[in-house]
């Protein structure tokens, strides 16, 4: 009895064995067709076309299948599967959710009134202009104006009335009186001195241990009264 269990429990195992076995001959027949029927094909069709559906489904199979083998089991080419799965990489990782949006356009009013501002007021430059928008409600940043008025062919720091400063000074250098300061330092003293630009006469003014602004105005005083009718073109 026991040896006839014994026998039927290993007969039982053998046929599992054999169904196994049979199954997976079964699978590599099958593979074996389709992969001749797919030659058929090919032979056949002169130009497939897949779907979006078919590049996602050969592309996620490709990733089950070692490469070398890629040549013989899929009907394209592996630069073609692998451009496949580059696609679908870029489409999924776009990195749109870390772009952020950049500065908002200018409206439209805001800019037709910087235009009108330059336009009316010829002297104001960029900053001006920016400051009188601030004024008026409007939060604009001071490169944003010298752009504006750059892109409509605006010189955004004019000067478009009268000489420039250079040009001030050149021409009224002969009537221009400058003061300044210097100090001796063994006793600590301040000595205030005049000089004609045109001339380049010094005139000292008077030293003192503790300047102060009446002691300066009286020493401008005393210069203009010795001066006298010299003083008349000349600008301190």
């Amino acid at each position: 009895m026991l040896l006839f269990l014994l026998y039927q429990l290993v007969r039982a195992l053998l046929g599992v064995l054999i169904v196994l076995c049979r199954r997976e001959i079964s699978k590599d027949t099958e593979l074996l067709v389709l992969r001749h029927e797919n030659a058929v094909l090919r032979r056949q069709s002169t130009r497939v076309r897949y779907t979006t559906a078919d590049r996602i489904w050969l592309s996620a199979l490709a990733r089950l299948i070692p490469r070398r083998r890629w040549a013989g089991v899929f009907p394209v080419t592996p630069a073609t599967l692998l451009t496949w799965h580059r696609r679908l990489v870029t489409r999924k990782w776009d990195y749109r959710d870390r772009r952020r949006l950049g500065r908002r356009p200018t409206p439209a009013p805001t800019k037709t009134l910087i235009l009108r501002m330059a336009k009316d007021n010829p002297s104001w430059g960029h900053r001006r202009i920016q400051g009188e928008l601030v004024q008026l409600g409007h939060r604009i940043a001071a490169s944003t104006v010298w752009k504006i008025l750059t892109a409509a062919g605006i010189d955004p720091a004019p000067r478009r009335a009268g000489p420039t400063w250079r040009q001030f000074l050149t021409a009224q250098a002969q009537g221009i009186i400058a003061c300044d300061f210097f100090t001796i330092t063994l006793h600590r003293l301040y000595v205030l001195i005049f000089i004609e630009h045109g001339t380049r006469r010094l005139h000292l003014a008077g030293a003192t241990a503790k300047p102060t602004g009446a002691w300066v105005t009286q020493a401008a005083r005393n210069l203009a009264y010795d001066l006298g009718a010299r003083l008349d073109g000349c600008a301190s």
